[in-house]
């Protein structure tokens, strides 16, 4: 039975969407995180995960946690070469500690953990990966906080009841304010300021592959239907929408959704844009938008869109692309066409006030 749930990063893209289900769905809920999430009414607890000693005093407070959604990551600046720096995984294991181990006394109420790892499980961030990736395949061999996360899990559920259930999700869409990886913030800001200069929305990047996402909203319909589902007990998933897109083939899509004209592909590092936060400023002005800099808005996300559009590669990267036939056969079938998904936020973002509408246009 839940009693309580704790969303572990709840402004971040995973915690944020899973706190929101929750909330909709009935279920009692509370979110840790430094930052409130920016969802109205959400219950949020302010926590460092870093510090020990508050999480140990806080937690003190919410015996009754029963299952603990733990979405909570630390990046390095710059984010892609904290992918691979030993500081930043132990950075990761000890946040990690620091919530999980005050929950495990002797009255500990704990029935389940939800685990958030992803596709450099796979080492595709290191080299070309096995197609498709497989939950049953041996660790590639790599560093990666993943597995010192994973190792301090099974360590400490041995001997004891409560369960776990860990998520290797592709490219997650979703929002959250400052997230390091938001494809969403990252396009949308880009597309705000191809409308300010009275230029098209071409694509930026370089050669792409085929690849798969997954809608934050359906990753939080799958950890709330494991949390429910002994058939997901202790085990690993991979999840994605259901379907496979190249950024070109969704590209018109996109421009169509944020009210853009198309042109001709044209390269452009997108981390060039975090100097324009003057012109920011007045888009955000003369459009009515929430009062975010661009680095509150994005985060680092534009060296992430950097990285999976390829800019300035005309070879197309090693594909990352995962079996999910392991999650269907434990029972949980929903899936999502991409290019809807892509839409559905689209326009989200812009009825939050977070980008401007389809019909801006700069005076």
């Amino acid at each position: 039975m839940i009693k309580r749930v704790a969303i572990v990063g709840a402004s971040g893209i995973v915690g944020r969407a899973c706190l929101n289900q929750l909330m909709i769905s009935g279920v009692r809920v509370i979110g840790f995180s430094r930052r409130k999430p920016d969802l109205p009414d959400a219950p949020h607890v302010s926590l460092d995960l870093m510090n020990a000693k508050s999480c140990r005093e806080i937690l003190a407070d919410y015996p009754d946690i029963s299952h603990v959604v733990y979405a909570a990551l630390y990046e390095q600046p710059g984010l892609i070469a904290g992918w691979r720096a030993t500081e930043q995984m132990s950075i990761n294991l000890e946040m990690l500690d620091n919530f999980l181990t005050p929950l495990l006394g002797p009255a500990s109420e704990l029935q389940h953990v939800s685990l958030l790892q992803g596709t450099k499980a796979y080492g595709a961030h290191i080299r070309p990966m096995r197609i498709p990736g497989k939950e049953r395949e041996p660790r590639v061999p790599h560093e990666n906080f993943y597995w010192l996360q994973e190792d301090f899990l099974k360590s400490r559920q041995s001997g004891t009841s409560w369960r776990y259930t860990i998520w290797r999700p592709q490219i997650i869409f979703g929002h959250a304010l400052g997230a390091p990886m938001n494809m969403l913030a990252a396009i949308g800001v880009y597309a705000a300021f191809c409308k300010a200069d009275r230029k098209p929305l071409v694509y930026p990047g370089g050669a792409s592959a085929p690849a798969e996402a997954i809608d934050a909203d359906l990753l939080a319909s799958a950890i709330l239907f494991a949390m429910e589902h002994e058939s997901c007990q202790n085990q690993t998933f991979n999840i994605t929408n259901g379907d496979v897109f190249t950024w070109e083939n969704v590209w018109p899509r996109i421009a169509e959704s944020l009210g853009c004209d198309q042109g001709d592909p044209q390269s452009m590092r997108l981390v060039e844009l975090y100097e324009r936060e003057s012109d920011w400023a007045r888009i955000r002005h003369q459009a009515g938008l929430q009062n975010h800099s661009i680095r509150r808005l994005v985060g680092d996300s534009f060296h992430y869109a950097d990285a999976l559009l390829n800019t300035g590669s005309d070879r197309s990267p090693p594909p990352a692309l995962l079996s999910t036939i392991k999650l269907r056969q434990a029972g949980f079938h929903k899936c999502s066409d991409t290019e809807d998904m892509l839409e559905k936020w689209f326009t989200r973002l812009t009825a939050m006030k977070i980008l401007p509408s389809a019909g801006f246009s700069p005076s």
